[in-house]
């Protein structure tokens, strides 16, 4: 499951598997073994099953004894990390209250505005160029400055955030950066300890959970990293579709229609996080015929458990049975502010940027490899050369470097007479908020 084999055609792979039943044997990296459920109601019943699927990386046997090696490329997305995603019981309970408690405190409205305004900010700086890699300049950078916002990072934590993230997503010096992002991250702690704000950060630390600067490093995390990867593959999967099948591309002047059902068919076929939700029994366990040993990592195919043949209802639209974001008590805390970020950025780009196509014919492209995700290589497209929002020309006669989480100023728009700007988006937008 880790090869561009599997990335160009998860489908077959998943056909193929179901020959073995609702549970198949699987390598998520060379030498990782692990069992991947594949049918809907066996998906369910894992999801649902604390009692003897348990959520804690502690158990994973073959990681312990160093069957698995430690620098394995899947071991940071399974490893045990004291937050809400790898624990089990009251403890658990514990650390996701604080997520949903300061997650329902974001006024839909306000997170809107956000999206918005970061969505303004990223088109400001393709729409004079009329061409552009939606997933790397668009799809893949604004969660994060949304994110910027809900945490209420100041500019030069927000700086700080952004280098981080992008050495992590750029896969350059990657632990100088996890190192960046780490000590940022306390310097935001330390510093809403000392000056709480009306944000998710000040709002967890103040919650009953009591949670130490470590629990709050790694709650952190794993918002930053729900909120990420899966965000950025949702909003690019959805304006693939939205690009590509006529089922919505001949519709798109007609309202966000098409665009939920868009999601809708995504969440479906392509969910973002294809196959996660890592359970280990607690005792061996006998399930259809298979047995589950102790300890063994069981990944559940999300994507797979979506498409299988058993289920009789083809209606997508408006459909929320879905396992895109999982089930049981570890379902994704944060789902209504997930399709609310996914569907304004759609809509908002579509609304700038009308007449965007893609650049590439939608077979030719390439998809990431990895066992677990859904997630294009790039999303080229191109489009009539469009003037920066009215906003940004407003706020021309004002600072021209945007504050966080604020955003005061929009940047200029590319002249042939404009300095040779760095090269990647991620660059282009650390040297705009210098005022480079």
């Amino acid at each position: 499951m880790y090869g561009p084999e599997f990335a160009a055609d998860p489908a077959a792979t998943y056909g193929k598997l179901r020959a073995h039943g609702n549970t198949a044997p699987v390598e998520l990296a060379p030498g990782v073994r692990a069992t991947l459920v594949t049918g809907y109601e066996a998906a369910l019943h894992v999801l649902r099953s604390p009692e003897t699927f348990s959520k804690d990386p502690r158990r994973w046997r073959d990681l312990a004894d160093g069957t698995v090696a430690p620098d394995s490329p899947v071991v940071p997305m399974m490893m045990y990390r004291p937050n809400a995603l790898f624990t089990d019981g009251e403890e658990h309970r514990r650390l996701r209250g604080a997520i949903t408690d300061s997650l329902a405190r974001v006024e839909p409205n306000t997170l809107r505005g956000y999206v918005e305004r970061s969505a303004d900010t990223l088109i400001d700086l393709i729409a004079p160029r009329g061409e552009a890699d939606l997933l790397g300049e668009y799809a893949q950078v604004l969660p994060l400055l949304v994110f910027n916002r809900l945490f209420g990072c100041p500019p030069d934590l927000g700086e700080r955030l952004v280098e981080g993230m992008s050495g992590i997503f750029d896969g350059v010096d990657a632990e100088k950066a996890n190192e960046l992002l780490t000590v940022t991250l306390l310097d935001l702690i330390a510093l809403k300890r000392a000056r709480p704000g009306q944000d998710m950060t000040s709002w967890m630390m103040a919650h009953p959970a009591a949670l130490t600067d470590e629990e709050m490093i790694h709650e952190l995390v794993v918002l930053m990293g729900a909120g990420t990867e899966p965000q950025q593959n949702l909003i690019s999967n959805g304006l693939r579709l939205l690009l590509s099948d006529d089922r919505f591309a001949g519709s798109l002047g007609g309202g966000s229609l098409p665009v939920e059902d868009a999601l809708d068919e995504v969440l479906w076929t392509d969910p973002p996080m294809a196959n996660y939700a890592v359970h280990y029994p607690i005792r061996d366990v006998v399930y259809e015929g298979t047995l589950l040993r102790a300890g063994d990592p069981v990944v559940i195919s999300l994507a797979a458990a979506n498409t299988d043949p058993s289920l009789t209802n083809d209606q997508r639209a408006g459909n929320r049975a879905h396992l895109a974001w999982s089930a049981g008590p570890h379902n994704c805390p944060a789902q209504s502010p997930a399709r609310l970020i996914a569907a304004v950025a759609v809509e908002k780009l579509l609304d700038r940027l009308p007449d965007v196509e893609l650049a590439v014919p939608v077979g030719e492209l390439e998809w990431r490899p990895g066992p677990f995700h859904r997630a294009l290589a790039s999303l080229p497209v191109r489009f009539p050369v469009a003037p920066v929002s009215g906003e940004a020309v407003a706020g021309r006669e004002g600072a021209r470097r945007p504050v966080l989480p604020a955003f005061t100023g929009q940047p200029e728009p590319a002249t042939p007479a404009a300095p040779v700007r760095p090269e990647g988006t991620w660059a282009r937008l650390r040297a705009w908020w210098r005022g480079e």
